[in-house]
């Protein structure tokens, strides 16, 4: 991992009809393995970082762009066309907080430093020994770092 990502980080969905760049340095990351998570992804656990508010910007399709809000958290978002998630954002302001990590192209600058929902983790796929903090449900927000606030250019 470098120490400082090449800004902006670009990235996109599967089919390209989703474009996006992100003009700060993302804040933490993490996985997800909560069956949310895992139904909407097919996988055992969803990788995301936290972005600065503001810093995600959708360049392309925005229009191509369909969400899912499951009655509460945060809304997924992901491409219309392929089915790629993308990010999640807040349902009421639309303010992006979340960009999947596999959404972005090259080195996203940070790894997932945790893992949370741990507790309905798929019981086909064991929990590598990483060591990694496990929380059972949601990570407290006292064990994430604070959010960076973009700097004023």
């Amino acid at each position: 991992m470098s120490d400082v990502p090449a800004i902006p980080l670009v990235g996109g969905c599967g089919c390209g009809s989703v474009r996006f760049e992100i003009t700060a340095p993302l804040v933490a990351a993490a996985y997800c393995h909560c069956t949310r998570c895992q139904h909407r992804s097919g996988t055992a656990a969803g990788a995301s970082a936290q972005v600065v508010p503001g810093s995600l910007v959708v360049t392309a399709g925005r229009d191509r762009l369909r969400g899912w809000w499951p009655g509460d958290g945060l809304e997924k978002v992901f491409c219309g066309d392929c089915g790629s998630a993308v990010l999640a954002r807040n349902r009421t302001s639309g303010e992006i907080i979340a960009v999947r990590l596999g959404a972005i192209e090259g080195d996203p600058g940070v790894r997932p430093s945790a893992r949370q929902f741990v507790a309905y983790a798929a019981p086909w796929e064991p929990l590598p020994d990483d060591g990694l903090p496990r929380f059972d449900e949601r990570i407290p927000p006292d064990a994430m770092p604070p959010v960076r606030e973009q700097a004023d250019s």
